[in-house]
Formats: structure tokens, sequence, C-alpha cells
């Protein structure tokens, strides 16, 4: 049965009043306090209650606690034990929860509901769902400015042990042979004793172990030839096939190895380093992770997050009494998009799906800042028809050859030439899909000092002057890279270095506890819902401190004020009035 407890409803005591002031103002500013206030009532318990019915078995325990006990884990990197004592025990904890009563069935979780909870919440995507409503309510908030954004990726690690090829196909092999011999004990007794002893005795960890590097080429040859034994062995038959740790042996053989067949016989033949696709398997223990050339082994995470350039450019050049008494002179950075993704996956392709889901959610950007990687023209170009306008810097550089840019000459706006650089126009223009060609005037062209370091070609009846619609888009971008507005603009985009860093430093997203794309997402998921709400805390403990600071010194300048008048009211009659009268204006100013 379902148990789920109303956190709008009003208490008619206030259950806190134990902790005194002091400590309950502390608890008020602290993320607890705003996760309480703000967040607790807005998680989507409803869709964790669906995997349970209404009218049948045991209650459950309150779902509200274990949705938010849930994310809490994963925000401060706790195991399973220690989940367990913070919410028995912790009273920060306590007062995010709304749970003041002191009893075992509010405030403790066996570890079977927590791992239950938790393999709901990974199996069923919910993760997302946590993610978009705690974004949603924030946003809510503290109207939040999300028509600047920034995107980037950050590498991370499931908890996986980084093998070479060698000792990968071996691990492959022992899997199999380790299921094998749990399923189908009779199939077990029949296999080639030299491969049990080789790869399932006691001492088959260190038998590979004392290869030598200049055998490892030989040995892994052994090794793929074992496995290619092992895929025939059990090629027919059903029940093996369908084995998880089977289709791994077929992976790999796949992967790591070219099938030769000589006299009727199939041997195996190495692959070479780069004929090994990125995608490949890396340990069969998770073999969603894939390989990076530049990171290595593991997964990436898309991150895109808003940022008001407008304030903070507001911020750092105004320091007037005026502006900093205005609230939006600062900003909430939230974090409005994340994707997990395999290792070997291009940032390239992130452009638009981040476009489309923060559409779904009514955050969509009017501009998004981002590096070189996602700065190609097909992004740019599919950015612009939804309406996004990418801010990012061509890859590479431009070839060294001396020729004028080609956005230095004059074009329509489909792309057609209207006149070269010397005010020539074309006789006439074809347009070939994305190829343009100007056919310019011989006479004019074979005399034109630009000649040399023009893009036209000399022809038998004229110049050809050919380009492509993506050429003349990115040298219009690398003209516009060179001005002060876009380095204005993408100034920005280094910012979200910063979040990277506290993605990690806070959360401990680059070195997981576990494997398998499922549960990569629901913990790197959970732990940006996490950094939003640090954020807000943050956003929102910096409004509060500046109201004080600023009603302290509107008290102070206030008080002097009255005493000056005092003064002048005193000595009026005397010479001070002169001196008076001066500082009067002065702290008149001044307020």
């Amino acid at each position: 049965m379902i148990h789920i407890k109303d956190h709008n409803q009003q208490h008619l005591f206030d259950p806190w009043d134990n902790l005194g002031p002091k400590r309950r103002q502390l608890l008020e500013e602290s993320w607890a306090g705003l996760f309480r206030q703000e967040l607790l009532p807005t998680l989507p318990v409803h869709k964790l209650a669906a995997h349970f019915t209404d009218d049948v078995g045991r209650p459950t325990k309150e779902l509200t606690t274990c949705m938010a006990v849930a994310v809490f884990q994963q925000i401060f990197d706790l195991t399973d034990k220690e989940t367990q004592e913070k919410l028995a025990f912790d009273v920060q904890w306590h007062y995010a929860l709304n749970l003041p009563e002191e009893s075992d069935a509010v405030k403790y979780l066996s570890l079977k509901t927590l791992w239950t909870m938790r393999q709901i919440l990974t199996q069923h995507a919910l993760d997302k769902d946590i993610f978009n409503a705690i974004g949603e309510r924030l946003a809510e908030v503290f109207d939040v400015n999300t028509e600047t954004q920034r995107l980037d990726s950050v590498h991370i690690q499931s908890n996986m042990k980084k093998l070479g090829r060698l000792g990968l196909v071996v691990e492959t092999i022992k899997k199999f042979l380790r299921n094998l011999k749990r399923q189908e004990q009779e199939l077990w007794t029949r296999l080639d004793q030299s491969i049990v002893d080789k790869y399932a005795s006691k001492d088959s960890k260190s038998v590979f172990s004392r290869v030598k590097p200049s055998d490892s080429s030989k040995t892994l040859t052994e090794v793929c030839q074992d496995v290619l034994y092992l895929v025939e062995q059990f090629q027919n038959m059903s029940k093996i096939t369908r084995m998880h740790s089977y289709k791994l042996l077929e992976r790999v053989l796949a992967e790591q190895c070219h099938l030769q067949e000589s006299d009727g016989e199939k041997t195996v033949a190495v692959k070479t380093p780069k004929e090994i696709p990125a995608d490949s398997l890396q340990n069969p223990s998770d073999p969603d992770a894939s390989y990076d050339g530049h990171k290595g082994q593991g997964y990436q995470v898309q991150v895109m997050e808003s940022y008001d350039a407008t304030a903070q450019r507001k911020s750092a050049e105004d320091d007037t009494e005026e502006n900093q008494d205005n609230e939006t002179s600062k900003d909430l950075r939230l974090i409005t998009h994340v994707a997990v993704e395999p290792a070997h996956k291009q940032d390239s392709d992130a452009v638009v799906p981040a476009i489309e889901s923060t559409d779904d959610i009514n955050r969509k950007p009017q501009e998004i800042g981002a590096d070189a990687a996602y700065g190609g023209d097909e992004n740019v170009t599919a950015a612009k028809k939804q309406g996004v306008a990418l801010i990012s810097p061509l890859k590479g550089r431009p070839k060294s050859n001396n020729q004028i840019e080609l956005a230095a000459h004059q074009f329509h706006e489909d792309y057609t030439l209207r006149e070269c650089i010397a005010g020539v126009h074309p006789v006439e223009h074809h347009t070939n899909g994305q190829r343009q060609t100007g056919y310019m005037p011989r006479s004019r062209c074979e005399h034109c000092e630009y000649q040399k370091h023009c893009h036209s070609q000399e022809g038998v009846h004229y110049y050809y002057f050919r380009y492509t619609d993506p050429a003349l888009r990115s040298s219009s971008r690398r003209v516009f890279e060179q001005t002060a507005a876009f380095q204005e603009k993408y100034r920005y985009r280094a910012g979200i270095e910063a979040t990277m860093s506290e993605y990690d430093r806070k959360t401990g997203v680059k070195q997981l506890r576990v494997r398998g794309m499922a549960h990569v997402r629901y913990a790197a998921v959970m732990k940006l819902s996490g950094i939003n709400i640090f954020r807000a805390t943050r956003f929102r403990g910096a409004k509060k401190s500046a109201k004080r600071a600023r009603q302290w010194a509107h008290g102070m300048i206030s008080g002097a004020n009255e005493h000056i008048c005092r003064l002048v009211e005193q000595y009026s009659q005397k010479n001070v009035i002169f001196k008076t009268r001066i500082i009067f204006h002065v702290f008149r100013y001044e307020i």
C-alpha cells in the first residue's frame, strides 16, 4: 500500500521550536531550509508511487522521504550505510525532510528498502524527472533568466578496472566460464581441461601476470584463439547464446580479431590498435563504457547552464549604490540540461539534443556559448533554424595560402556573389546545391591587382569564382571572431569550467561507485540536482546578506543625518554655521 505524506499541510504548533533561535536560523539559511520550504513538496513522488499498488501488501515507507534520501545520498557522495545513519541521526536531514517525529518508522530505512527504491528510480529514469522538477521550482522561485546559456562536457569514470587488451580478453573468458559453471554444470564438465586449468583454476590469476612484454603479442593471439574455441563450442546451443557473458565473448572476438580460414580450420589474427573502434568493450564488468582518445575509458556528461551576461557585466563594471541595491545585479546560474553518454561520443552531437531538451521544459536559450568542439557549421545552422545563436569559435586554423578572406567579397542573402573585392560584378552565377560559381569577365580579372590572392581561377572564356555555402559561412564567422563583439560574448563561456570543478569537488562525480549506463546516468543526474540546490542556497543567502547590509547602512546614515541636523540647529547662530552646512549637504547627498 502506498504511503505519501502531504508536506503542504501546515502544523498547528511549531514542531521545531525545541531547537532554539540560533540553531533554527542556521537550518533556515542552509540547504536544508531551502529544500524543506521549496523543493520537498514539488518532488515527483506520484511517478514513484505508480510502481506500487494502493490496495495490496503492507504500507510502503513514506515515498517522499525515500525519494529525497536517494537525492541526498548522491549529492553528498555517501555509501548506503552512511545514508542510513544520516537519516537516523542527522538533524539537518530531519529538518530538510520535515521529520520532527522521533520513531523508527519515520527516521529509519533498511538497506533493502534503500536498494529497492534506488533500483526503481534507476530502471525507470526517474532521476531526470527529479532533476527537472527541482530545476523548474528553483527557476520559478528565483526568476532565473535562461536566455543565455553555455554548454560543455566532463569525463567521468565508473567503478571498473582499467584493462589492457590481454587483460580484457582474459577477464571476458573468466566471466563466461564462471557463469557456465553456475548455470550449466554438465556442459562445464565437457570443456577442454586445458581451458579450465588456464582460466578457472586457483592459480589462474597469476598466470597472465607473469607474461613478458616481448611475449604479450604472442600470448594475446593464443588467448584470442581460446575465445574462438569457446564461441564455436556453444554457438548452436540457444540456452548458452542467450547468456550475457557469451555475447561479450562474441563482441570481443569481433572487435579484437580478424577471422581467417585455412584448410577448413579457423584461426584468428589480432587487429592492430588503430583498427579497434572507440566504442569497443573496455571491461566485461561495464559493457556500456567506451574509450576517448584524449581522456581515456569511461563516460562523459553534457552539461548546460544559464548565466546572465548583462547582470554580470553590470555588477563588475558599476559599483554605484543604486546598482548595488538592485537585486538583479546578480543571477542564479541554474543547470538546465544534462545528458550522460559513452566516452567515445562527439561533443558536436550534443548541441541539438540540448536545445530540444530545454525547449521541452520551457527553458530554451536564445544564445549558447560553447567551445570549438561544438561549433561546426552543421550545429550553427541547425541551432539557427531553432532560433538559437551558437557562439563558438571555428575549430582549427585556416590554411595560410595568402588568399583574400572569402567574406571580404560581397554576397546576396542566398549566398550568391554580388561583387568581388575589386567591385567587379559576375556576368552570371550558377548554383548547384551548396556549390556556387560566379562567372567573372576575363577582361577585368586579367589585370586585377588582387588576382594573385583571389578565389577566382582562369578559364577559357571566364574567370571562375568557386566556393561553397559552408565555406562562406565559416569565413564570415572567422571575420566575426576577430571583433570585440564576439570576444565580449564568448568570454562568458569559460565560466562553465568552474561548474565542472564544483561538480567534481562537491559530489565526487569523476569516480563513481557504480557501473553500467543506467546507474552512471542516475548518479550523474542526481548529483547535478544537488549542485542546483547548493547554488540556490548560496544565492538566497547572498541576497539576504545584501539586504541586511543595506538596511544597516541606511540606518547608520539616517542616524548620522539626524545628528547633523541637530548640530546645525544648535550652532546656527555661531561662526561654525558654514562648516555644518557643508557637512549637512554631504550627508544628504550620501543618503
